[in-house]
């Protein structure tokens, strides 16, 4: 019986990649092709099931095809070759699938089309995402190709969330509504959070917060999601490593007629020089926090910031929640940074929610509660897993009859 998946996760110059064993969910090997490209492309290889020591290897790679010819050549070296009768479909992340795509679908020439129809409110991860579908289907015409979207699981939303308060007709016309993103990551948390509870996901009403150097918030009621902070792009929602999150649209007008800017230098300020990076000039939580103990009173000021947007949607969440059984923390910050978590969290006492210092001090690798003993509402550090929730929801779809 074929049980493995391969996961694939292409950017505009690089490739994730994992290899799983759906029988127990066990990673065989993981990768990374990067600069795709460049003279220095980096290719680097982890074989998880033997045990092996990473692999790294450098040189020109020209594009996806030859990413993918690379994946194949490290993990045919670790007798895992992609001509396995094992493997029994490839999952692919897809980040904008618009209301069109509510699940997990098999790709064929008609999804394509759809996705590249998304590509106007996706410019940056669409054609990324179609090119390593194309090169897959080349490479193993015989597999089903999932396409799992980045979308998908925020669809649940009402459209009294949806919808943004302009003229309908318009918004229609432009396909303007909030999407959402991050939606394998919520869906995993939410679902792993109500396992630590020791509650079914359809019993608990969770508020997941992903925060990386792209940072979202969903509100998850019974395991579906009703509310999440970005919108029609990546953008809108918390302050981010390097975008600004909400902000008053009229900004980008005065920029514009005051400032003299054009509709591209400000998508470059909005995305790219603002969120921490813009007032701190560092993104990384790490280097913040460390200037903080050092007295930097402009990174103080960037954490107060990115601390203060956060509780805002802590709060408003509850508010569309009405009750809230854990608030789950996840992705490199949420699931590293107890300073983060600590603040967070800090005043909202009456709302149920508490820190245990020792317990959100600790490291941990799995799922674990940072709230005290009895706490009224759970404080969660859930690590999110993206490629694994891929892979099950691909297997769930196309692997069982392989």
């Amino acid at each position: 019986m074929s049980t493995r998946v391969l996961v694939l996760n292409s950017g505009s110059s690089s490739v994730k990649y994992q290899l799983l064993d759906m029988r127990d969910r066990g990673r065989l090997a993981a990768g990374l092709v990067e600069r795709i490209g460049e003279r220095t492309s980096l290719v680097r290889h982890t074989p998880s099931a033997s045990g092996g020591a990473p692999r790294e290897r450098t040189g020109p790679v020209a594009d996806h095809a030859a990413a993918l010819k690379a994946m194949a050549e490290e993990l045919a070296a670790d007798g895992l070759g992609l001509d396995s009768p094992e493997l029994a479909a490839i999952g692919h992340r897809v980040v904008h699938g618009g209301m069109h795509f509510t699940e997990p679908t098999v790709v064929d020439d008609a999804v394509l089309a759809e996705i590249e129809r998304l590509i106007p409110v996706a410019p940056l991860h669409n054609p990324a995402n179609l090119t390593g579908i194309r090169t897959a289907m080349a490479l193993r015409p015989d597999l089903p190709q999932v396409a799992v979207f980045d979308t998908a699981f925020h669809t649940t939303m009402p459209e009294s969330a949806a919808r943004y308060a302009i003229d309908v007709a318009t918004a229609d016309e432009h396909r303007i509504r909030r999407y959402g993103f991050h939606g394998t990551s919520h869906a995993y948390v939410s679902r792993r959070t109500a396992r630590l509870l020791g509650k079914a996901p359809e019993d608990v009403n969770v508020i997941v917060l992903h925060l990386g150097n792209g940072a979202s918030a969903s509100a998850v009621r019974g395991g579906r999601c009703v509310d999440t902070s970005m919108g029609l792009t990546p953008l809108e929602g918390l302050v981010m490593g390097t975008r600004s999150g909400d902000m008053d649209p009229a900004v980008i007008f005065h920029l514009t007629r005051v400032g003299g800017m054009s509709v591209d230098e400000i998508d470059t300020l909005l995305n790219k020089k603002s969120g921490l990076v813009g007032l701190c000039g560092d993104n990384d939580m790490r280097e913040i926090r460390r200037r903080i103990d050092a007295s930097d009173e402009q990174a103080k000021l960037a954490f107060d910031i990115y601390i203060h947007r956060l509780k805002k949607y802590i709060g408003a969440y509850y508010a569309v929640l009405g009750r809230v059984d854990a608030v789950a923390f996840t992705a490199g910050v949420g699931e590293n940074a107890a300073e983060v978590r600590e603040a967070a969290v800090a005043g909202l006492s009456g709302l149920g929610l508490e820190i245990d210092a020792g317990r959100n001090g600790a490291r941990g690798d799995g799922p674990r509660l940072v709230s005290p003993e009895g706490a009224r509402v759970a404080v969660a550090v859930v690590p999110t897993d993206e490629e694994m929730e891929i892979a099950t929801q691909t297997y769930a779809l196309a692997g069982k009859d392989n």
